[in-house]
């Protein structure tokens, strides 16, 4: 890679980008975050996935619950836990959150009841959000599911 320029290196990066868009992986041309937690969530249990511009929740299971699905991936140089903004906090049911690595290889994935969310999430005016940390011990609280071994069972397919 150290032989690359930056054009070849940034032609490639939108080459990957394209493979995975193809693979229907992803679904924007955004960072692949997002779009990938959905994937994984949406595979491992065969939730219906919504448009992209819906606002309070990303699936649906065969049983109406919706959920709101959450990546994030941590890195050398940035390890904050904090998942992406939550906009609409009473539209969901469940939040289905993954912690990725560097290479994006899921750490942790949990299923996390929208109770939990409420009571862990804190409201930032100036984005008209709530602010999720995804820590250790969002596992311990009650009614969460640790999913990581169905993820990464998705994940090696």
């Amino acid at each position: 890679m150290r032989d690359k320029s930056i054009s070849e290196l940034l032609a490639l990066h939108a080459a990957v980008m394209e493979e995975l868009r193809g693979r229907d992986v992803l679904r924007s041309a955004n960072n692949p975050t997002g779009d990938l937690a959905e994937y994984l969530f949406c595979r491992a249990y065969g939730w219906t996935q919504e448009a992209n511009s819906a606002k309070a929740f990303d699936a649906t299971g065969d049983d109406g619950i919706r959920y709101q699905i959450k990546g994030r991936r941590l890195h050398r140089r940035n390890r904050s836990r904090q998942l992406s903004a939550v906009r609409a906090l009473n539209g969901f049911d469940i939040l289905a959150a993954v912690l990725f690595d560097d290479d994006y290889r899921v750490m942790r994935a949990a299923l996390i009841p929208a109770a939990v969310v409420h009571e862990r999430s804190t409201y930032i005016a100036h984005t008209n959000s709530h602010k999720f940390l995804l820590q250790d011990d969002v596992w311990d609280a009650r009614g969460v599911t640790d999913v990581t071994d169905y993820l990464r069972a998705v994940e090696d397919t």
